[in-house]
């Protein structure tokens, strides 16, 4: 078994390090590595590997706020917190870390830790799968703001606007980047309160005050806050089926 391995630590020494030991270890692929909490989030969301060993202290986002947000977003990889300091230990483990090792690690050590990562990883029961039951659509995401993470209800998304590699999600006044694809957060969105009207805009239903037709065959949509979203040829279908024409 490989265990599909991502490295989060802000020092590039250190980093360098825990790739070296990486390599003596024969049962660790690395997939990647990031410098801050930010980044490890994007990458666990999108390599969604087997493990993450994880620095505590960083900007912005440490590695206790990184192993927090992880787990809200349903994503579960085998952590191990690789630190300097001493004084993290159990809020490490109340968060399910499968070990905490002191830097500087030696390869003992770390060898000693992915034995418990397989004996954890192979003690995982698969997901259930159960014909008939209805898909459990998103309620919130956690998304990064400034120092912290903060949860943002799905009810409360008025609109979400693809941006390359981001989705804005546009709540009242206010808007936040999360780093996903629109076809992606799309699947997610509960379509009896979400509708895709244009290959880069999601919109709630309910802030959709009205539908415009130019007279060329151009529709738009007129949003609550005075926002118009041109309607994509593709999403006509959507738009009509919210007239239920």
């Amino acid at each position: 078994m490989t265990i599909r391995t991502l490295i989060v630590d802000d020092e590039p020494l250190a980093v360098e390090r825990l790739q070296m030991l990486c390599a003596r270890e024969p049962r660790i692929g690395l997939v990647g590595t990031a410098s801050d909490g930010e980044a490890a989030l994007r990458l666990i969301e999108g390599l969604e590997p087997d493990l993450v060993m994880l620095d505590i202290a960083m900007p912005l986002l440490d590695g206790i706020g990184v192993a927090r947000a992880t787990s809200r977003m349903g994503i579960c990889p085998a952590v191990i917190f690789v630190t300097a300091f001493e004084g993290f230990a159990v809020e490490a483990f109340d968060l399910a870390a499968v070990d905490y090792l002191l830097k500087p690690v030696a390869h003992e050590r770390l060898s000693r830790a992915i034995d418990r990562v397989e004996q954890a990883l192979g003690n995982r029961a698969p997901p259930a799968s159960v014909p008939g039951t209805e898909t459990e659509w998103a309620e919130e995401f956690w998304v990064p703001h400034r120092s912290e993470l903060i949860r943002i209800g799905a009810a409360q998304i008025d609109r979400i606007e693809a941006e390359r590699d981001y989705m804005r999600l546009h709540v009242g006044q206010n808007s936040y980047l999360l780093h996903q694809t629109i076809s992606s957060l799309e699947n997610r969105l509960d379509p009896q309160q979400f509708v895709r009207l244009h290959r880069s805009h999601i919109v709630r239903r309910g802030h959709i005050a009205r539908l415009r037709h130019d007279g060329s065959g151009v529709w738009s949509a007129c949003l609550r806050d005075d926002t118009e979203i041109r309607i994509g040829r593709t999403y006509l279908a959507n738009a009509r089926a919210l007239t239920g024409r």
